[in-house]
């Protein structure tokens, strides 16, 4: 049978629960990136720190086994498209959590243009529209290596493999439109459309003093 296991968490929660700036942030980041709840984005960022907590201990390391495992973490991260350019662990302390939230498959899903939305990306792999490399993956959440991100297409037992169904031909026209939303988009307030608002027609009150 086995020795049991004890099953822990694979991410830390924030060490304080009220933080302004890292509310509004996740805030943000879960209508950008359409997550269930934050949980997910915690999961993101307790990979991102445990990479950069690995590549700080191997800067120090001049072992065999040292080296290694640093040719393990930089292929690991290279494979996944984190690092592009730079292959060392310099690099490795640079990445953001925006690079590894676009790494994800629903966020490839909707840069794709196979869906309008990255709720109906996240929709869409829920119910099993989509594969990978000839695999259905229902994992929203699923980091998508480099060499798999061309083999992302829709189930060919789904209503989605038609090329005349509703929704495609919505997403090709929208698609011919205007190109995807960038991935830094600003919100309507950031982009100041609130700043230039025509003053209201009331009249200003008067300062002075009221008559008896």
């Amino acid at each position: 049978m086995g020795d049991p296991r004890k099953i822990r968490k694979k991410y830390q929660t924030p060490g304080h629960p009220w933080q302004r700036a890292r509310i509004e942030e996740e805030r943000t980041l879960m209508k950008e990136y359409g997550f269930k709840n934050k949980r997910e984005i915690w999961k993101m960022n307790s990979f991102l720190r445990y990479a950069k907590a690995q590549a700080k201990t191997l800067v120090t390391r001049i072992d065999v086994q040292g080296e290694r495992e640093r040719n393990l973490l930089l292929s690991r991260l290279q494979r996944l498209g984190l690092l592009k350019t730079e292959n060392s662990l310099d690099a490795i302390l640079s990445i953001t959590l925006r690079d590894v939230l676009e790494r994800r498959l629903q966020t490839q899903v909707y840069r794709k243009m196979l869906a309008s939305s990255v709720d109906q990306a996240r929709q869409l792999i829920t119910h099993q529209h989509i594969m990978i490399a000839g695999k259905t993956v229902d994992s929203p959440s699923y980091m998508v290596p480099v060499v798999e991100e061309a083999s992302i297409v829709y189930h060919p037992y789904s209503s989605f493999a038609n090329a005349e169904h509703p929704e495609r031909v919505m997403l090709l026209a929208s698609k011919k439109a205007k190109p995807p939303r960038p991935d830094n988009r600003e919100t309507k307030k950031e982009r100041g459309r609130f700043v230039g608002r025509r003053p209201s027609a009331r009249s200003p009150k008067s300062n002075a003093p009221a008559t008896k």
